[in-house]
């Protein structure tokens, strides 16, 4: 005989001030009853909240009107959504796991109505959260970050390094506003919004056999002969998608790939092969390095920069305001339109 369990529903009873901030609180006792703890509330509450901060995480009270016959007045406490969610977590049951995502429900639903509100009136504040992929992070961020900053001093921009993978993931999980990547990522919960076209750049040391050549084309590529970055890279895919269907010749005795171009352009130079780079990481190379850098016939072979984010999204406004952002200090910097896209995607 199989007991079915029903999803609690959170019951946000009242708002209180918590951390300075007046927002749903979830009432202990409440909670105690729906995880079917079978230990004494008083014992329960106190274990759990060893590692919690009250005034931060909880507020505990004695009601004013209780009038108890002998003994102690008793206790009550009112959780923040997010110490709900934990407590819940920690108690590692059916109901337990069920009530972590109703608060998670809760939550969404919560900032959702606050963005509504923003949207109707135009709002460009709070809070923004961005991923950005490695490849893109140290010569895109320092582009915009200081003139989206002074043009928006209401937006808390939050930033994080991140793969592809994981931007995705934390978009569809809520727990990203927007990310920058390379695209098309053919995600039908996702829209793209695409910035620029950047073109890659082939650097090849004296002794190659390449490097008398003014210009590369695609035919000339061997992938064996070309040092790649590590998986979990798009840049990666995008040069294997690149050289896919060209020669390879495994005469090297070693393979190696690395987690940053610098290395890769260090290594190439010591004549270990050659290396590809997006076009804006040639932008800061020294005169001498640049001497080394061979640029492709047209078309170009390039990567689409978009800006990702959830097709419910409804932070519309703060969307365009990095879109226009970007927008602005790159078109200065980088134009091409004689390109050919090639697919971040695995195949």
């Amino acid at each position: 005989m199989s007991t079915q369990i029903q999803t609690p529903q959170i019951k946000i009873t009242q708002k209180a001030e918590i951390n300075e901030i007046f927002q749903d609180v979830y009432d202990a006792r409440t909670l105690h009853a729906e995880l079917q703890s079978k230990k004494q509330f008083s014992d329960w509450i106190k274990n759990r909240l060893q590692d919690f901060v009250e005034t931060l995480d909880f507020i505990s009270f004695t009601p004013k009107s209780e009038k108890p016959l002998g003994g102690r007045p008793s206790t009550e406490y009112l959780l923040t959504i997010d110490t709900a969610k934990h407590l819940s977590m920690m108690e590692q049951t059916d109901i337990g796991k069920k009530v972590v995502e109703q608060a998670k429900i809760i939550v969404n639903e919560s900032s959702r109505i606050t963005d509504i509100v923003h949207q109707h009136k135009r709002y460009v504040g709070g809070e923004f959260r961005v991923g950005i992929i490695p490849t893109v992070m140290p010569t895109l961020l320092p582009m915009f970050l200081s003139n989206f900053t002074k043009k928006y001093p209401k937006v808390k921009l939050i930033i994080e390094e991140l793969t592809t993978e994981e931007i995705i993931k934390k978009i569809l999980d809520n727990n990203l506003d927007a990310g920058l990547a390379a695209t098309p990522l053919e995600n039908e919960f996702i829209k793209e919004s695409p910035l620029y076209y950047e073109p890659f750049v082939g650097l090849t040391p004296h002794e190659h056999r390449l490097y008398k050549k003014n210009q590369i084309e695609i035919d000339d590529l061997e992938m064996e002969d070309i040092l790649l970055l590590e998986d979990g890279h798009c840049f990666k895919d995008n040069i294997i998608n690149l050289c896919r269907n060209y020669k390879t010749n495994n005469n090297k005795g070693f393979q190696l790939e690395s987690g940053s171009f610098d290395t890769l352009i260090k290594l190439s130079k010591e004549g270990l092969g050659m290396t590809l780079l997006p076009y804006l990481h040639t932008l800061d190379l020294n005169e001498k390095d640049k001497k080394l850098l061979k640029e492709f016939k047209s078309p170009k072979p390039a990567r689409e920069i978009s800006l990702i984010f959830h097709k419910t999204q409804l932070k519309i406004q703060l969307i365009e305001a990095l879109k226009n952002t970007i927008d602005g200090v790159v078109r200065g910097a980088i134009s091409f339109s004689d390109v050919e896209i090639v697919s971040p995607l695995k195949k």
